[in-house]
């Protein structure tokens, strides 16, 4: 595979167990399985760092003004909520 870099990693036993068991039970090999569990947690962190981001950016005042705000269209035959 082109871009990729070798990286030897410590597991504590009980965890590349976990790893071995469950990336068989998906049919892929362990390698694919610790890379896809590190690009989970690369794509959380990145997304809370989005979302904290946004945050900071945020009208509140406007935010409540609308909140406040009546009128528009009333609810619509499937608007209800699941039982």
């Amino acid at each position: 595979m082109k871009g990729t870099n070798a990286y030897p990693l410590r597991l504590p036993r009980s965890l590349k167990k976990a790893g071995e068991r469950l990336s068989r039970e998906d049919g892929t090999s362990i390698n694919q399985f610790v890379a896809m569990a590190v690009a989970e947690k690369v794509s959380a962190l990145e997304t809370a760092r989005s979302f904290a981001e946004r945050k900071k950016r945020a009208d509140l005042k406007a935010f409540d003004r609308i909140l406040r705000r009546r009128g528009g269209m009333r609810p619509q035959p499937g608007d209800e909520m699941p039982e």
